[in-house]
């Protein structure tokens, strides 16, 4: 398992950036240049104080270098985001399954939005990614916990930057509006 953890600061005030990020998503798109859609299949008010949005992503394909688009399938640039927002905590838990090898790849955590004043939020996210190689066609088992890892650390690694990029693209469209 590797852990992932960012904290990145936002420009403008937490019940913008939390409301923009719950409820215009599909929205955002335009903002954000490693999208190609967003789709929201499913979205249910839980009680007063929750609410479970479940949102249907694909990357833009664009993005994959050259060399690798023979072995980069479509299906390898889809996931589906389970969000569970927590309102009257400024919170969203969230589980992400992959479009490819969903049952040897989790990924999820929670994202806490912090009013630092004046304007500005901090995003915490803190999440996992789990790889299980042994559920990978072709790879040995005698190798697996090894390939696991190195696949874990590479993922979180390549995602980091997508994850604060969101909050860029937020900043932008908020701007323009």
């Amino acid at each position: 398992m590797s852990k992932i953890h960012i904290v990145d600061e936002v420009a403008h005030d937490r019940a913008k950036v939390y409301e923009t990020f719950k409820d215009q998503m599909v929205e955002l798109v335009p903002y954000l240049p490693d999208i190609q859609t967003i789709e929201v299949k499913d979205r249910q008010e839980i009680d007063d104080s929750t609410l479970k949005v479940v949102n249907f992503w694909k990357a833009n394909a664009d993005e994959v270098p050259k060399l690798a688009q023979k072995f980069i399938k479509p299906e390898m640039l889809e996931w589906t985001d389970n969000a569970t927002w927590h309102l009257d905590e400024w919170k969203v838990e969230w589980v992400m399954e992959v479009g490819f090898l969903p049952e040897a790849v989790t990924c999820k955590g929670i994202t806490t939005y912090v009013d630092k004043g004046n304007g500005r939020t901090e995003v915490v996210i803190d999440g996992e990614l789990t790889v299980d190689a042994r559920k990978i066609p072709g790879v040995p088992r005698l190798g697996a916990g090894a390939i696991g890892s190195a696949v874990e650390s590479f993922v979180v690694k390549l995602i980091t930057p997508n994850l604060t990029q969101a909050n860029r693209g937020l900043e932008r469209y908020l701007a323009d509006q």
